[in-house]
């Protein structure tokens, strides 16, 4: 069973930062890909930004330039982070981690409990 817990949400005025984490722990083999989503109250939950297990990033038109994402392998835990910088209103929404890869049990996809982030004008 692999578990994903975020923290580092909370309240930012418009132009801030913010980072959030997530830690991923279990009995992980490895890891393929980790990334970042987010909900907004009634819209569909989107792609934020992605990252490899080699390191490739990919994301959202919409946060190239303000968020960073970023991964650390420590010993039995795999850190992933999203630097955000220059917050918009429009950034407000639930934000998810996500990470897929294979455990000792077979191949997994895991969600962590979400984290809000709110941007105000």
């Amino acid at each position: 069973q692999v578990q994903l817990v975020e923290s580092g949400g909370g309240l930012v005025q418009a132009g801030g930062p913010l980072r959030l984490s997530c830690a991923a722990s279990g009995s992980i083999f490895s890891i393929n890909a980790m990334g970042w989503y987010r909900q907004a109250p009634g819209k569909q939950r989107e792609l934020v930004a992605a990252i490899t297990s080699g390191g490739r990033t990919n994301y959202a038109d919409s946060v190239k330039g303000r968020f960073t994402i970023s991964r650390l392998n420590a010993k039995n835990t795999v850190y992933l982070y999203l630097q955000m910088n220059s917050l918009k209103p429009e950034d407000t929404a639930v934000y998810y981690c996500n990470a897929e890869g294979w455990a000792v049990a077979g191949p997994f996809g895991s969600w962590g409990q979400g984290t809000q982030v709110t941007v105000s004008s």
